[in-house]
């Protein structure tokens, strides 16, 4: 028996002043980052660096796209992350207050 199991879809992003602005900065940030990453690289990577700069070229022209003409569906992925390392860092500082060392 095939069971497929789908999510409801996200709902629409509410709209503020200067949010295709900021989404168009995170689209093109974390792209940017990972360009600069692949290019500066201590050893040399042979083909896989400009493998990864094409791709994360095309990753960058698709999350423009999204945050600008559907702006009402891009999620910011500076928000989702931020949220993941901050837990991580409270979740270091309750160790670090809780263990002495």
């Amino acid at each position: 028996m095939w069971l497929v199991l789908t999510r409801a879809p996200l709902p629409d992003a509410p709209y503020w002043p200067g949010r295709r602005l900021l989404a168009l900065v995170d689209a093109a940030g974390w792209p940017v980052g990972w360009i600069a990453l692949a290019a500066h690289l201590p050893q040399p990577t042979g083909i896989a660096g400009p493998v990864i700069i094409a791709f994360a070229a095309l990753c960058a022209l698709w999350r423009a796209h999204r945050a600008l003409w559907l702006n009402h569906r891009y999620q910011f992925t500076t928000w989702r992350w931020g949220r993941v390392v901050l837990g991580l860092l409270l979740f270091g500082l309750v160790l670090k207050v809780a263990l002495p060392a």
